[in-house]
Formats: structure tokens, sequence, C-alpha cells
């Protein structure tokens, strides 16, 4: 099938992970993807912040600044319009932004069968974070925009019970987790090399990816990095940069230890699995509690034993002593305690790997069986409206 794929996303980052996946998947199931969204995309490298767009943000009244994300809404149903009228698609599959109403538009303008993919609730994340000027008009373009989808693709369950508060059917509802690329992150990838080159030869590795923030509080595990009894040398490797960067740093230094830590910094997408390959343990310190984190499977495809908070979302993936071990986020030494139990007991670690290892195949969190999933709600839809026509 021909599939319009439309998004608003202007950074290279999770977001542009989830949509070159998922894409690329559908199209080794032989479908067609007719791409609309900003050209950005393609020219800024891993882990761009969108240029122009970020820097419009900044500086722009916040009052403005929304009312210029809904008027893009009549820009971006004019090209998709254009999109739909030269290729002739026989589905819309949008992924979600807030103020962005051109999917829903078009879906009635045409009627093409239309999944929107949820991977947050916009409003109440960005009127807790960044704040919302307009609220009414967010929230309002909001519901529209679930309500008005024939189905609705949340990441995680807890998710879906949000948008099933919005006003949404559960019957059109499908909760499709994040998944991984196993040809991307393989136990094939011998580790040796890159621990060579970082140094860390029979080292114990603590490991975490990403953009590293002042609430994943990993400055508290600079403090399992001192020597103890056990002889065992530790490592910190984290993979990614952030604002908590420096206070990481500090803390290492205030204590002897930053022979003991490496911050990569900003590395290539390709590079990744090579230095999660390194990690005897991968740690998960903080989750927002309806999200659906890209690291975490990436953690599982390469068999690290997993440290994650006991949360809802975290447990539709994980098994607590089965596929990771979970702490209590609410129990202020729960997470140090659970991750010095792993670091004393090399054969709890190889356990709890083998058994996240094997949470891939046995839940099919892969971005092919993502993409079947997709194909088979965007079939069922064709054959519905189609017989509905008869």
């Amino acid at each position: 099938m021909k599939i319009l794929y439309h998004h608003r996303i202007a950074s290279k980052d999770g977001q542009f992970v989830h949509i070159e996946e998922l894409t690329n998947a559908l199209k080794k199931r032989g479908h067609e993807i007719i791409m609309v969204g900003p050209g950005i995309v393609d020219s800024d490298g891993f882990g761009s912040e969108g240029g122009f767009v970020s820097k419009l943000k900044r500086y722009v009244p916040g009052a403005l600044y929304e009312l210029m994300e809904l008027g893009y809404s009549l820009h971006a149903f004019l090209k998709l319009r254009k999109a739909v009228r030269h290729h002739k698609p026989d589905c819309l599959y949008e992924r979600y932004n807030l103020y962005l109403l051109s999917g829903v538009w078009l879906k009635k303008w045409f009627g093409l069968p239309m999944l929107l993919e949820v991977n947050a609730p916009l409003f109440q994340e960005r009127s807790k974070y960044n704040g919302i000027a307009l609220p009414g008009l967010a929230r309002w373009t909001e519901q529209q925009t679930w309500r008005n989808a024939c189905t609705v693709l949340p990441v995680t369950q807890v998710l879906a019970d949000q948008v099933e508060q919005a006003g949404v059917s559960r019957d059109h509802i499908l909760v499709i987790h994040n998944g991984i690329n196993p040809q991307r992150f393989s136990l094939e990838d011998n580790d040796t090399e890159m621990r060579q080159k970082l140094g860390l030869e029979d080292k114990l590795v603590l490991g975490f990816t990403g953009f590293v923030r002042e609430w994943h509080r990993l400055d508290r595990v600079v403090e399992l990095l001192k020597p103890d009894q056990s002889g065992v040398q530790k490592h910190l490797l984290l993979v990614g940069d952030g604002p908590a960067r420096k206070q990481i740093e500090d803390r290492a230094r205030a204590l002897g230890v930053a022979h003991a830590l490496t911050i990569t910094g900003v590395i290539e997408r390709e590079e990744v699995s090579k230095y999660v390959a390194c990690f005897d343990i991968a740690l998960q310190p903080d989750v927002v509690e309806y999200a659906s984190p890209l690291k975490l499977f990436e953690y599982l495809a390469l068999g690290r034993a997993i440290v994650a908070p006991d949360t809802a979302n975290i447990r539709e993936i994980l098994i607590h002593e089965q596929s990771a071990l979970l702490f209590d986020p609410g129990e202020e030494e729960g997470f140090l305690r659970t991750v010095e139990r792993l670091l004393e007991d090399p054969e709890l670690r190889a356990r709890i790997g083998q058994g996240a290892r094997q949470t891939i195949s046995e839940r099919e969190f892969t971005w092919d069986a993502n993409a079947r999933k997709v194909e088979e709600r965007f079939q069922a839809l064709i054959d519905q409206a189609g017989s509905k026509r008869v």
C-alpha cells in the first residue's frame, strides 16, 4: 500500500530514530512511503535541535509562537493535499504534535484511513516544563486530533489510558511500544575493541545513554565508584551529553574518582551499540511516567543487566528479577542499593542480562513487528471503508 507519512519533527534525535526505523520497516514489508515533513531533518547531524525553529521559539513571545504553530497546520495541509493528489496514497500515518490539525483535516477532506502515533500528552508535558500561553486552544487542538483519527497509537498503556480519558473510544486505541532494529544492536558485536579504546579492560562498567539531565541524578552513581574491599575497579560510562554533565564531573573530582568517569559527548547513532556493549550494568535511573524509552530497548537487545524504576510504564516492558531489577522510585536510596546488588553479584548480572535479551524476541519489541501491526490496522480500516461503500 501507499502510506502518506506526516510529521513536524525538526530535530535529529530519538524522534528521528523512531521515524526512520518504522518507515524503513514498512518499506521492507513492500509498502511505499510518501514523506511530508520539515526538510531540516535530512540536513542536520544527529543530536541537532532543529536550528531556526529552536531559535524562533526562544525569541518569539509564547502566544505568538503558538499561533504560528497553529498556522503551520494550514501550510502542512496544503503540502499534504498536494501529495495526495500527486501520489494517491491509500492511507495517512501522522506523528502527533500539539497544534497540528492538518492530518485530521486531510482525513476528513479525502476520507483517508488515518493512524495517529502519540508519544506524549504534549499539552500536559509542555504545560509542566515550558508553559502554555494559550491553554484553552492548545487543549482543544490535542483533543480534536486524538478524537478524529481512525486509530490512536500510544507508545504505552499508561498513555493509552490518558488518550481514552480525553474521549477516544478504547476500540480506536492500539498500544505499540517502541522497539529495536536487531541489525543495529546485535550481540555478535564484540565489545573488546571499544573497551580497549576507552581503557575499560578489567573494569566493571556502569552505563547510561542519552541526554543527561539533573533529574536523572547520575551524580549519585559517582559515589559507587570509590574503591572498596572487593578490589573491583568500577567505571561510569555516560554515552551522550547534557546539562547535568558539569555536576557529575564536579562530583567525581571532589571524590577523587574522575579517572573512573567517561562522558563521550554526542556520538553518531551508528556507534551507540559499540558503547552499550561495554556496559555490565545499564542504568535507567528515572523515567517520565508515560514514556517508552528507546534506550531501554537498546539495553534489552544487547543483553545488559538493567536497573530501572518500578513504574507502570516500565512494568509494561520489564519483569522484576527476570529481565531487570526494578527499584521503588519513591525510596531515596532504592536506586543505589539496587545497583550495588548487581555490582556484588556477577551471576545475577548474567541471569538478568539473559532475560533481557530474550524479552526482545518473546515480546516482539522490534520495528519489524511494529510495522506489521501498523500494516494490519491500516488493512482493517481499508477493508472496513470498502465494505461500507458496497
